[in-house]
């Protein structure tokens, strides 16, 4: 590969998309997960990106092996999960997650429950968590969302009223996070969700 195409080739967004259910995994039924997310990144992302996709079950050891697989092979800049968070028995992806990770990033789930408050009040049985893997030079942002395409978007998008932002959502952060963890830099749709980088300097560096 020439040097031209390496730096192409960093320049584009790599994100992991893993949906955990049992029975969607089984082929009980078609699985909602992923393609939420897809489509919700579609229209959220201006700048390039690639997706790496995985439907898993239930299994803590899997998810987390699935995660450092993303992050240390496919050598994803964000993982997104879905589904497991709840306080069920079976619901372990928190856990998975944090086994991981190299550093929490409580933030992340702080924010999730707050937005998810607004609309249902079962939200403060929710327990998503954010964190980071850093290995080898590398690291991503891993962040567990809801399973229900819903409640998704208005996780990543928060809450808007008269189209002001009442509650911003999850990924409003993402992008300036990924700018200091050293990944690519990423722009978004303001109409779907805009992007805050408090420090101008980043986003001139990324541009240049």
């Amino acid at each position: 590969m020439s040097d031209q195409a390496q730096i192409v080739s960093a320049s584009i967004l790599r994100v992991g998309l893993i949906s955990v259910s049992d029975r969607a995994s089984q082929g009980v039924y078609a699985d909602q997960g992923v393609p939420s997310l897809k489509n919700w990144l579609s229209q959220a992302l201006v700048s390039p990106f690639e997706v790496h996709e995985r439907l898993i079950a239930d299994e803590k050891n899997l998810i987390t092996d699935t995660i450092i697989e993303l992050v240390d092979q496919a050598r994803c800049d964000l993982v997104l999960t879905t589904g497991g968070t709840g306080p069920s028995r079976r619901d372990v992806t928190p856990e998975a997650t944090l086994a991981a990770a190299t550093r929490e990033m409580p933030g992340f789930g702080e924010q999730m429950r707050q937005i998810s408050l607004q609309f249902v009040p079962t939200a403060i049985l929710s327990r998503q968590v954010g964190a980071l893997r850093e290995i080898d030079g590398h690291a991503a942002l891993i962040i567990n969302l809801p399973g229900q395409p819903r409640a998704i978007a208005e996780t990543l998008e928060g809450l808007k009223k008269d189209g002001l932002v009442v509650v911003s959502g999850l990924f409003a952060a993402v992008p300036y996070c990924i700018d200091l963890i050293g990944g690519p830099y990423i722009e978004t749709d303001p109409a779907v969700v805009k992007a805050f980088r408090p420090n101008k300097k980043v986003a001139a560096a990324k541009e240049t």
